[in-house]
């Protein structure tokens, strides 16, 4: 018995797109340091319920947003952020 080819298979086509390389807001910047009494700058970074963004919504790079995450909990420390809204 002959096996017949199904050719009404569809593929999933894949593309390969080439991204430009883009930095985070902070590598632009060329700061080394973000400061937690920068309270604009972090609220951008935040939700209105007081989450902070993840990397893919803010932009960041993983070594600034590890930056901001300690810049922000140090400033939600010393009452400059809110914990909850």
């Amino acid at each position: 018995m002959k096996m017949k080819k199904n050719t009404n298979v569809r593929r999933k086509r894949t593309l390969i797109t080439i991204r430009e390389q883009t930095q985070c807001r902070f590598c632009r910047e060329g700061r080394s340091y973000i400061d937690y009494k920068d309270v604009d700058t972090l609220s951008k970074l935040l939700t209105n319920r007081g989450k902070i963004f993840s990397r893919k919504r803010s932009g960041n790079c993983a070594g600034c947003q590890r930056k901001v995450k300690r810049a922000i909990k140090r400033a939600r420390f010393m009452a400059l952020l809110p914990y909850t809204s």
